[in-house]
């Protein structure tokens, strides 16, 4: 399994969600890094995804974007893949 990582802030509701389908997918490997309170963190994530939204996602390398992309890829049936390639 490839490690997740969630650019994320504590009370966003999206977030939250993305954490639980993550969980509930399998994701055992999960580096929630909380930009709220840190400038530098936000920038950080900005200048990566080109996006100021979170969750921003990341499996492995992949940038998934946010927490409709990810249930997207869950519908899709294609989330699983990506947390678990063969």
């Amino acid at each position: 399994m490839v490690s997740v990582r969630i650019y994320r802030t504590r009370t966003c509701p999206y977030c939250q969600r993305a954490e639980r389908l993550l969980k509930k997918r399998g994701a055992k490997k999960m580096q929630l890094i909380d930009v709220a309170a840190n400038r530098k963190l936000w920038a950080v994530m900005k200048k990566e995804t080109k996006r100021d939204t979170v969750p921003q996602i990341y499996i492995g390398d992949y940038h998934v974007g946010g927490f409709d992309d990810l249930a997207e890829l869950d519908r899709s049936g294609k989330l699983k893949s990506l947390l678990f390639p063969s």
